[in-house]
């Protein structure tokens, strides 16, 4: 697996969104949906606003790849689940400190939306 460059990783976690495009079952990609995004070190991950019922996490989820762009970076990724609660943690209070000036109404389902939490690894 390759690493993120510091400087995609400064302008992905930066910017306020990514456009994210989860492989489908066929070999298309989704059309890109923006999501927000945070960075935890030298990771980068994304969680679903409405859970597991998300569409794009569902596609993402089942084929573990696809597609990205953010802060001018355009990559390929690998979707990682993430389930270690001391990460999940520290991702919660990077969406709270990110996007925290949005309010509850919208920082609240991200947080509690931890089970969807996926790592993003450059391809």
């Amino acid at each position: 697996m390759t690493a993120w460059t510091s400087d995609d990783l400064n302008r992905i976690a930066t910017a306020d969104e990514l456009e994210m495009a989860p492989l489908r079952r066929n070999g298309t990609l989704r059309r890109p949906l923006p999501i927000w995004v945070v960075r935890d070190g030298d990771d980068l991950y994304v969680r679903s606003f409405r859970g597991a019922d998300g569409g794009w996490w569902r596609t993402a989820r089942a084929s573990h790849e696809g597609h990205i762009r953010s802060g001018g970076v355009d990559k390929d990724v690998t979707f990682v689940e993430v389930q270690d609660a001391e990460i999940n943690d520290r991702i919660d209070t990077a969406y709270r400190t990110k996007y925290g000036r949005f309010g509850g109404a919208y920082v609240d389902p991200m947080v509690a939306a931890r089970s969807t939490t996926l790592r993003l690894i450059p391809r």
